[in-house]
């Protein structure tokens, strides 16, 4: 774990830009409606044919629209162009100037497979051919940095670019390092983002796996069949407290911990009694200088299958006890995004504080024994919301969980 911020001093991580493109909506606000409302992404897939495969609902997110200067600045493919659009929000959100150059902005990203929908686009339109000049510009694109690069490059940013393969917490890891560097003074600024593409390889390898929901994804519900897979991505500007202050840049959360383990236990399966995922809590916690008593919410990891969820409840029960903290699941709306779930999931949490409203786990049917938990099921609960636990478990035993704090909790 990286040194504890400073949480009262000039270098308190403060979230001032935020942006997002996912399969329930393409901005803030528009997503916020649909967290509160229900407003479902699952759908038939679209983006590859299904026959033959035994499911075929997925969540995949509308077209990405990028300004001009943007445009023509991205390479790679889908997962970047995501990751773009994200990104321009955040940045203008955060009010960076679009006319801004060379500003020493660090760029972390996190993803699973990066521009994997690039290379299956190379190898169906050419399965047998010899090799041809276009296979060079496919191999230059599909390294997982291809992302941090191109948005360093879109955006005129000249700070450090990190890529953080974290598998299905590589969201939550690209916004707790990027935090982590403007706590130290490494960086004036880091914009963090986590983004992911729909892609034929996750879609028939979690099916293989048999993890699949045929339907909807019903997190901590009794019986439920498994997730669906989503894409999207979400970005966030961190930048120094006295910084946004200096410049009047409103803040719309702090970043007050960050906790990271890993079960090493198994390459897919949680640790059983959900001992990694409790550490990543308590770490976060600690790092804040609180106690869990302090805390008003979880946005859960919640993907919807049967061992997660219920490990996911017994790490929460490990670290609040009896206590009927209220958590939920936005991947019953969203599918599981895999690489942008971290980071797309911070952000519904930061919009969660910003309005005193917890968003539902929706398509929740009935309470399961595994999982002892206040899952506010099916309705939004407004209530008073100061502080939030933001959680993302990973194939290999990567957990991280990020304490969110409203904008204005003082030190």
């Amino acid at each position: 774990m990286t040194r504890a911020p400073d949480r009262g001093g000039e270098r308190r991580p403060a979230i001032t830009g935020i942006g997002l493109h996912t399969p329930v909506g393409c901005d803030p606000n528009e997503f916020w409606d649909a967290l509160v409302s229900g407003r479902q992404g699952a759908a038939t897939v679209r983006s590859f044919d299904t026959t033959g495969l035994p499911n075929h609902i997925g969540c995949e997110a509308p077209p990405t629209r990028l300004s001009p200067r943007v445009e023509e600045r991205v390479l790679g493919g889908r997962c970047t162009r995501l990751a773009a659009a994200a990104a321009e929000q955040a940045l203008l959100d955060a009010g960076i100037p679009r006319a801004a150059r060379g500003a020493p902005i660090a760029v972390v990203v996190g993803t699973t497979m990066g521009e994997v929908t690039r290379f299956e686009a190379v190898r169906a339109e050419h399965p047998d051919r010899d090799p041809e000049p276009c296979d060079v510009k496919s191999l230059v694109e599909r390294p997982l940095d291809v992302i941090a690069r191109s948005l360093a490059r879109a955006f005129a940013l000249d700070g450090p670019q990190v890529t953080v393969p974290a598998a299905c917490a590589a969201g939550s890891y690209a916004v707790g390092f990027a935090a982590s560097l403007v706590a130290r003074g490494v960086v004036p600024a880091a914009l963090a983002v986590g983004c992911e593409a729909f892609s034929r390889l996750a879609f028939v390898g979690f099916t293989r796996m048999r993890a699949m929901s045929p339907d909807l994804c019903r997190p901590f519900s009794r019986g439920r069949p498994g997730l669906l897979l989503g894409e999207g991505a979400g970005a966030l500007l961190i930048e120094p407290g006295a910084a946004a202050r200096s410049r009047g840049a409103p803040v719309r959360a702090w970043l007050d911990g960050f906790g990271l383990s890993c079960d090493a236990h198994h390459v897919t399966a949680p640790h059983p009694e959900g001992a990694g995922a409790a550490r990543a809590m308590r770490a976060a916690i600690a790092r804040a200088g609180l106690d869990a008593a302090q805390l008003d919410y979880v946005n859960a990891h919640g993907t919807g299958t049967p061992l997660n969820d219920k490990t996911e409840s017994l790490a929460l029960r490990a670290v609040f006890g009896d206590r009927a903290i209220p958590v939920s699941s936005i991947k019953s709306l969203t599918g599981h995004m895999m690489g942008a779930a971290g980071a797309v999931e911070a952000i519904a949490t930061i919009l969660a504080l910003e309005r005193g409203v917890v968003p539902p786990t929706w398509n929740w049917i009935e309470a399961d024994p595994d999982c002892p938990i206040d899952c506010v099921p099916n309705a939004p609960r407004a209530q008073p919301l100061e502080r939030a636990l933001s959680n993302s478990y990973a194939f290999g035993g990567n957990n991280a969980s990020l304490l969110l704090s409203a904008s204005g909790i003082p030190a």
